[in-house]
């Protein structure tokens, strides 16, 4: 099991229009409007980390309103 965080940033205003859908991906087991450098962070747990590049790549920056986003690998 790969269990990671994604750090996303938004679009100003966009924070807690983009959590629901966020929450919803498949790959996303939890997710926070955070402060900070990033807007929102997403736990995602995946078999694989070509799990991980999906949730990131194809789901969250898909998003309308994400304007960036980076992955940590949790490695315990």
């Amino acid at each position: 099991m790969v269990h990671a965080f994604i750090m996303v940033k938004t679009a100003a205003g966009k924070s807690e229009g983009l959590l629901a859908g966020i929450r919803d991906l498949e790959q996303v087991t939890d997710a926070h409007i955070v402060a900070g450098n990033y807007d929102i962070i997403a736990e995602v747990d995946t078999e694989e980390v070509y799990g991980v590049l999906k949730a990131a790549s194809g789901g969250i920056q898909g998003l309308e309103g994400v304007t960036d986003t980076k992955t940590y690998i949790a490695m315990d």
